[in-house]
């Protein structure tokens, strides 16, 4: 048993992923290659959420729709995505599109970085419409 234990001291443990940062706004921008664009039919889903009411928003007045989602994005030491976590905004299939969406638009696209170790990263997706 005493060998078993030190042989378990002798592996190196895998380091833990950072913490989740409490401020967003300390965290660095998500670094693109090339920015993505919110299409018109990627915000169809967003709209769509929204008028068959699953989703809260407020109707603006001038019937102009603008939904964001903040999302923390954890990218590896060799650019992969690790997790991400959407801001909720009271809408959770909403906040996973958003993911997906980030997901889908970080594959392949960061800019390589110096950092050592895994970094969170920050980004939005903004859905902008007309009723």
């Amino acid at each position: 048993m005493i060998l078993a234990l030190l042989l378990m001291q002798a592996e190196p443990q895998p380091t833990p992923p950072p913490a989740l940062p409490s401020d967003w706004s300390a965290m660095i921008q998500l670094p693109y290659v090339a920015p993505r664009q919110v299409t018109p039919q990627v915000t169809r889903f967003v709209a769509s959420e929204i008028a068959a009411g699953r989703c809260a928003a407020q109707r603006p007045g001038d019937g102009h729709y603008v939904v964001r989602v903040d999302v923390a994005t954890l990218v590896g030491t060799d650019g992969a995505v690790r997790r991400i976590v959407p801001h909720a905004i009271g809408c959770p299939t909403v906040e996973q599109y958003a993911v997906g969406l980030v997901t889908g638009f970080a594959r392949g696209n960061l800019i390589p970085t110096a950092r050592t170790g895994e970094t969170w990263y920050r980004t939005s997706i903004v859905f902008d419409w007309h009723e």
